[in-house]
């Protein structure tokens, strides 16, 4: 089925953006920018929708236009200055501004030194995980977590990741996306994981800066996500090889779309310029879409 001028009643344009997400109690919402537009994505679970890809993306940091966008959505300048783009934010161990060399200094302070977690969540089976503490529980409704526990309150974002290199010796620190878009993970007793986990660290703890690690005790959450069916077979879509991506909405989980076609990573494009297409009228509400390097020499609008 293709949608036409016959049977769309809804329809919005403009650069994506990563989904939003809430809770109400433990069910996960969903809402998407697209542009200045903000859409509430759960009248259309079950609804038939279309995506197209109008040829060219938007960076996120000084809103260039491009022809081809890297990282997620920043043009190749902002990817070789930013400091939200350098390496230690995959790898946080590798943080590098207390040698003097960061990319941004007052950036690196204000993002790097606040209070982080190290996690462990279910998504695909056990991981674990560090983020700053405000972006919880977010960050485990990003990965399609369905359940998930603080372990430790640090007071940087380089000492999570030094905590973060001593348990993936004992426990994975990747989701198997595909696998978490199959289904839910089998139960897993939380309190008993974190404890056996940090058992296992505790004496290579004591070589790290103990007074800035707080241990947690917090109560599991766990979180049920708007999937009508999983697929048995996941099929990952792309906007680079059909611009034109279309079929009915089975599910939200993580930042992935589970349509009938396929699934669709829609953080991977981020900053791509599309049109939204639904059977119904959008429940839509404005947004103000900022670029904070749009005059910065740092990001490719001042080349």
């Amino acid at each position: 089925m293709a949608l036409s001028k016959n049977n769309i009643d809804g329809a919005c344009e403009g650069p994506l953006d990563r989904m939003g997400v809430s809770l109400i109690g433990s069910k996960v919402q969903y809402t998407l920018p697209v542009g200045s537009h903000q859409v509430d994505l759960m009248p259309l679970i079950g609804q038939f929708i279309q995506l197209s890809y109008l040829g060219y993306s938007i960076c996120q940091a000084c809103g260039l236009a491009l022809k081809k966008s890297y990282q997620q959505g920043y043009c190749y300048p902002a990817t070789q200055r930013l400091a939200s783009c350098d390496l230690c934010i995959l790898k946080p161990e590798l943080c590098h501004h207390h040698l003097g060399t960061c990319r941004e200094p007052l950036w690196g302070r204000q993002h790097c030194f606040q209070p982080h977690r190290v996690y462990l969540a279910n998504s695909s089976g056990l991981k674990v995980g560090i983020t700053r503490a405000s972006t919880l529980p977010t960050r485990w409704l990003d990965q399609g977590a369905s359940q998930a526990i603080s372990l430790l309150s640090v007071s940087t974002r380089r000492l999570s990741g030094l905590i973060e290199v001593l348990l993936k010796k004992h426990v994975s620190d990747r989701t198997a996306w595909q696998q978490m878009l199959k289904g839910v993970p089998s139960w897993e007793e939380m309190c008993a994981q974190r404890n056996r986990l940090l058992n296992l660290i505790s004496e290579d703890l004591k070589e790290i800066d103990v007074k800035d690690i707080q241990l947690l005790e917090e109560p599991p959450q766990a979180f049920e996500y708007p999937v009508l069916e999983y697929p048995t077979t996941v099929k990952s879509l792309s906007f680079d090889k059909t611009p034109e991506i279309s079929g009915r909405l089975l599910g939200i989980k993580g930042q992935y779309w589970i349509l009938e076609t396929g699934v669709l990573n829609i953080r991977s494009f981020t900053g791509y310029q599309i049109r939204l297409e639904a059977q119904h009228p959008l429940k839509i509400q404005p947004i103000l879409r900022v670029y904070p390097y749009a005059q910065s020499p740092l990001c490719g609008a001042a080349r």
